[in-house]
């Protein structure tokens, strides 16, 4: 069961996270595991937000629910400062 204040306290650290780049990983189905790398664009009373850019230059914007984050349905990584001015430079 998913108590309220663990809710809040993940929209709060998804709000810590605005402009940061992050990994989430989903299940696709049939053992297949989808990868997104971008960074947290908007936090919403339900859900997040995160720009991502693909191997071909193409930018997407996807959003996940808090409620996957604690169930662990999405699971999120927050990509390490080195690694982000790395790929900005």
């Amino acid at each position: 069961m998913i108590i309220s204040s663990d809710l809040e306290m993940c929209k709060a650290k998804f709000q810590e996270l605005i402009g940061k780049r992050i990994v989430c990983k989903t299940n696709g189905g049939r053992k297949r595991i989808i990868t997104y790398i971008g960074t947290v664009e908007h936090c919403y009373p339900n859900v997040f937000t995160m720009r991502c850019t693909n191997e071909s230059e193409k930018q997407s914007i996807v959003s996940f629910s808090y409620i996957d984050v604690l169930t662990r349905t999405v699971r999120v990584g927050i990509m390490p400062e080195k690694s982000q001015e790395e790929l900005a430079v």
